[in-house]
Formats: structure tokens, sequence, C-alpha cells
């Protein structure tokens, strides 16, 4: 059985903090780095050396709800088991991490906070950013992802989210901590406010040389009260085609699909097209 490290912190703001992990997610890291410097990724583009990493995780089982854990919100670090936004998420601190010299577990938890956050700062279950395109909207201010997708051929989105604060029941800390549901549905009517741009999933085949390795790729959706279904990297292969390296579900691993992203997105309905993201060089 691993063993589950809850490490307590004092913050700068005097409130008690935990980070979750186990011993086998620091030697993880600790791996993810070793291999950083074996094969000098710093010097590289940052799209590379997501995809670098992203792809050293291949093979890792599909975990769902991985950070869900108790009944406060705490830094959980889950690197034996991946969902597609963890899988993306762990693939961009690293990245950040690599380019910017830092090779610590602590440095990878403080990065994986600085992404994962409003602001970057854990405070309570609503700062976590959990609808996609809060995710993106908040990473753009913070400098860490831009959307290239209207620059590329993108038409305007607006969004129209709900489902979190009219489905409380499937989300334990929203069941455990009622008060907490006028602030995510605060959360949403800020996102419905906001203009977004995407690309639809007919016009994919015409901008994918537009797209790069290690972009960030975001499926919109239209499913009712929802902004995204799913998430992962863009793969440059050979012969220059696109293809998505991502946790695709439950029973799956870390994988790059053997269809072209465009022959991909066209076989889910509830896909509406997607959305594409540049980390910026740190």
């Amino acid at each position: 059985m691993i063993k589950i490290i809850l490490l307590l912190l004092i913050s700068s703001s005097a409130l008690i903090r935990a980070q979750i992990f186990s011993e086998k997610d620091a030697d993880i890291c600790k791996s993810k780095f070793n291999l950083a410097a074996e094969e000098n990724l710093q010097v590289k583009p940052i799209g590379d050396v997501i995809a670098a990493i992203g792809k050293s995780f291949i093979g890792t089982e599909y975990i769902a709800h991985t950070l869900e854990k108790g009944k406060t919100e705490n830094l959980v670090v889950n690197l034996t088991g991946l969902d597609c936004t963890t899988f993306l998420e762990t693939d961009l601190a690293f990245a950040r991490c690599i380019k910017e010299k830092k090779d610590t577990f602590k440095d990878y938890q403080n990065e994986l906070t600085k992404i994962r956050y409003r602001g970057g700062v854990i405070d309570q279950y609503p700062s976590r950013l959990h609808y996609f395109s809060d995710w993106i909207y908040d990473n753009i201010k913070k400098g860490i992802v831009k959307n290239i997708s209207q620059e590329i051929g993108g038409v305007p989105l607006k969004f129209n989210v709900s489902f979190m604060s009219t489905h409380p029941d499937l989300y334990a800390q929203l069941k455990e901590n009622p008060s907490f549901i006028p602030i995510i549905e605060s959360q949403e009517k800020e996102i419905n406010k906001r203009i977004y741009y995407f690309i639809p999933k007919e016009k994919i085949s015409q901008i994918e040389g537009e797209i790069q390795n290690g972009d960030l790729i975001a499926f919109t959706s239209d499913v009712k009260g929802l902004d995204i279904n799913h998430v992962g990297v863009a793969v440059k292969m050979k012969d220059g085609s696109i293809h998505l390296m991502h946790a695709p579900n439950v029973g799956y691993k870390v994988q790059i699909s053997d269809l072209k992203l465009a022959d991909y997105l066209s076989k889910v309905k509830k896909d509406t097209g997607i959305i594409v993201l540049r980390a910026i060089e740190p």
C-alpha cells in the first residue's frame, strides 16, 4: 500500500493548509526532472517540453476524481493516476519548472498550485478553477497561456454554464458546504459574460497546420450547463499531422490517439469544436 502523506503547512495568511501526496509521487517527480536533465529539455521551446513530459506519462492509468480528497480543499498531487485535466496541468507544471530551472518536488507543487487555483491561491473549494473555461481565463491573466484560437481562424463563443450550481449533489464539497453554492453560481455568471474564441469542428482540418507540438486543446461542449468536455495536448507526428495525447476515460491509460485531431473530434457528437491554447515561455 502506498503511504499517503498529509503535510501541514502554515501559509502567509496564517491558515493551515495540507498537501496530499504519496512517496511514489515524490519519486515520480524526481524522475521527470532527471529525464529533463538527461534530454536537456530546458533549452527546447516550452511546447516541446510539454509534449515530452506528456509522452513520459503514456501508459499511466486514468483515475477519476483524484482531487476530491477530504472535506477541505488541499493541494492534491497524484502522479500515479491522472484524469484529462490533471494530465494537462501536470505536463504544463513540469514544463514551466523545467524552463525556469526549478527541479524540486516543492517547486512542482508551487507551480501546480499557481496553475490550478484562482490567482494561484488556495482558499477553500471555490478557489479551484473547476470550469475549464475559467481555468483558461485565469491562466491567461497569470501570463501562463494564451488563447490562439482567434488568430488561427476561430469564431466567438459564449458559454452558459450552470452545471455545478444546479447539480450540487454530484460534488462532495458542495454537499458538505452548501454555502459554497452561491459562490459557484456567481463564478458561473462571470464566465457567462465573457467572449471566448474556438475552432468549430468542421474547420479543424483546415487549420491543423497552425497547431504546434505541445499546444493545449480544450473540446467545447453542447451539453447543457457545461463548457468543456475534455482536454489534452497536441502532438505533431513525423508526417506533420496533429494527434491528441490525453487521458481518455475510466478503463483507459494515457495515450496518443490513432486518429488525427479532426477525425477524432468528428466521432464525438457532444463536442462542438476546440479551443487552442499555447503556453507562454516563463
